[in-house]
């Protein structure tokens, strides 16, 4: 195996440009500069800084009305009143997002968002880019991580590639975990399957030297994976984390975090002689860790931050039918070295800039590794209620030589709160290692691309007061790469493929609109609605599935909720309840195994006990439907949870 170049450009300008800084600051990713150091005031609530601020769309801390692109930001709060024990249920509650499980939880587990393909969203843990490149598409499986210790999601809906490069076409999701300052906190609760459930964190500030450590453990004896199966199908998992960071000086901060998880699922597979889905005593250990190194300096109107990453993937499939030996398994690791910065030019222009080199490789039996060095700038200007911003990205690609991508964006506040903005976006992704060299590779593939566009009207913050958001969508996707079956087929692209191959057989096209609502009823009441309707198409006329729309792309999806408290301030007994509702779709390309739309009601409850204490409790599915996102896998029935949460 290659070892990871270390003359790369960005090692590089890594060197010269903290060579260069006269000062030293706090991680830009962790301090909040001095114009964001207020909360903000609306309709007599305060809303935290951090949920006005997001690093999602330029790389820096933006505040997030400053941005012409779709945005969502949840935060601790609202994960806290909603009680997820996994991610998927919150991110749901964002518009013109749509997940699937295989099973129950920790199953495989994708996300969509705008009709993408699952492996077109780029996801990050704590900066830390984490698909995997030994999974066929390079995503990544949201079952690796659970909700327990995470403190703010960011969802990016529409490509970014000149910020976020390669797999960022369908949108990026950015996941903080931990807490910050001096706290402790810690949660625990039990429920339905034997599931028990506990997660905590400690923070702690230190003159110039700040740590934080948290981890947690789920375990549950599940449910059959198989949708007609008679045993249960458990998942366990045990995570940590931790990150430190020291003020060397007022401007230059030195920051190390990383993460560590291993779990093990039961699943069910394809048993002999029938070789159909059915219960068997399968299942699949999965070990994954991830670590950043970096400086950073936080000027009066210079930032920069550069730091190496890692992120390793290692999956092993056991059949106990067949001996002890695995029966298949999956090594895949990632390593990058970036470099991102800005310069405030003058009081209205504004540079965003980074350069980056990635080197990936998967070990399935067969090994295999490419790299990608790439380089951007984004240029952005405000003025009063104004603010544009446009850029490129190079990447220049080991297989695929140099590939420019375009993007900009802009909004605009125009009277009374309200404001418009839109985007347009450009997406690069190139096949995967998996893709490319696996017994199934084709290395006559060339990268995906697309385009994308948007344009709403938004009225105020998602987290409290009057909003309103109201936005259009459609994305063209041009190579995209499908599984092909090679069974009777003579095709070149089958050679020496028996079993079947990856091709660029396939154009997309999805168009839509996305709209939000949410008020504040009363002093006690506040309600919500996020409606997403997402067409998509088979534009390939080549295919044989020309014209058909793509698998597990529901055209409507709704989420309603609503949340009662005691108190006026509303820090007092609280009742919730979620409604989820999504229209029919298909399960497979053919369009010929449909997936019934269903309707899942969520109801839960928190009673604080003093300032520390907090006594809650959930039921899930609470009309008992009876529904699937995959075809033939499980899916779970009325449950109940119960917990309590202890912060000091």
């Amino acid at each position: 195996m290659k070892k990871l170049r270390s003359n790369t450009l960005l090692g590089r300008l890594s060197v010269l440009a903290f060579a260069s800084v006269p000062g030293a600051a706090a991680a830009q990713d962790v301090a909040v500069a001095k114009e964001y150091d207020d909360k903000i005031v609306i309709a007599d609530m305060r809303l935290p800084a951090e949920e006005s601020i997001v690093v999602i769309a330029t790389g820096n801390r933006e505040k997030i009305t400053r941005q012409g692109q779709s945005i969502t930001v949840i935060g601790e709060g609202e994960l806290e009143r909603v009680q997820a024990a996994d991610i998927l249920p919150v991110l749901e509650r964002a518009p013109g997002v749509t997940v699937s499980r295989n099973g129950p939880i920790g199953g495989f587990s994708a996300v969509r968002i705008r009709g993408s393909e699952a492996e077109q969203v780029l996801v990050l843990i704590d900066g830390i880019r984490v698909n995997d490149p030994s999974s066929p598409g390079g995503g990544f499986d949201f079952s690796n991580i659970l909700a327990g210790n995470i403190a703010k999601i960011e969802l990016l809906r529409g490509a970014n590639s000149v910020v976020w490069g390669s797999q960022a076409v369908g949108g990026v999701i950015a996941i903080t975990t931990g807490g910050q300052g001096d706290a402790i906190n810690l949660r625990g609760e039990y429920g339905s399957f034997d599931t028990f459930n506990v997660s905590g964190n400690v923070s702690r500030d230190i003159g110039p030297v700040s740590l934080g450590v948290s981890g947690g453990y789920y375990q549950t004896d599940g449910y059959s994976s198989f949708a007609g199966g008679t045993e249960s199908d458990g998942f366990d998992q045990v995570y940590v984390g931790a990150r430190a960071s020291v003020d060397i000086t007022d401007s230059l901060t030195a920051e190390i975090r990383g993460r560590y998880a291993d779990g093990r699922t039961e699943i069910d597979g394809f048993p002999a002689p029938q070789f159909a889905f059915a219960d068997t005593a399968e299942f699949q250990d999965t070990e994954q860790w991830s670590g950043y190194a970096g400086l950073a300096y936080l000027g009066d109107s210079f930032a920069l931050r550069g730091g190496y990453s890692i992120s390793d993937i290692d999956r092993t499939n056991f059949n106990p039918a067949f001996g002890n030996n695995p029966s298949f398994f999956a090594k895949g690791r990632t390593q990058r070295f970036e470099l991102k910065g800005n310069l405030e030019v003058t009081d209205q222009f504004a540079l965003s800039f980074g350069a980056e080199s990635e080197d990936s490789e998967f070990d399935t039996g067969a090994t295999a590794e490419t790299g990608i060095d790439s380089a951007y700038g984004l240029l952005s200007f405000s003025d009063g209620p104004l603010n544009l911003s446009a850029g490129a990205r190079v990447d220049d690609h080991e297989q695929f030589g140099s590939e420019v991508t375009l993007g900009a964006n802009g909004s605009i506040d125009i009277v009374d709160g309200w404001r418009i903005r839109a985007s347009y976006g450009e997406g690069f992704k190139a096949p995967t290692l998996f893709q490319l060299l696996s017994s199934f590779g084709n290395t006559a593939l060339q990268p995906e691309k697309s385009r994308s566009y948007d344009i709403g009207i938004e009225h105020g913050f998602r987290q409290a007061g009057f909003y309103a958001a109201l936005t259009l969508f459609q994305r063209d996707t041009r190579d995209q790469i499908d599984f092909v079956s090679c069974f009777g087929v003579t095709d070149p692209v089958c050679t020496d493929r028996p079993f079947g191959t990856y091709d660029n057989v396939a154009k997309a096209r999805t168009r839509g609109f996305e709209a939000e609502l949410g008020a504040d009823v009363s002093a006690r009441l506040r309600t919500s609605a996020a409606y997403s309707y997402i067409d998509t198409e088979n534009r390939g006329e080549a295919s044989v599935n020309f014209g058909n729309v793509l698998a597990r792309r529901p055209k409507h999806a709704l989420t309603l909720s609503a949340d009662w408290n005691s108190s006026e301030t509303r820090d007092g007994f609280n009742i919730g309840a979620d409604m989820r509702l999504v229209s029919d779709s298909f399960d497979n390309a053919a369009n010929s195994v449909p997936l019934d739309g269903y309707a899942l009601v969520t109801v839960r409850a928190s009673v604080p006990l003093g300032d520390m204490f907090e006594l809650y409790g959930r039921i899930e599915n609470v009309l008992d439907v009876d529904y699937q996102t995959v075809a033939n896998f499980g899916t779970a029935g009325r449950v109940g949870t119960v917990g309590a949460r202890v912060r000091f």
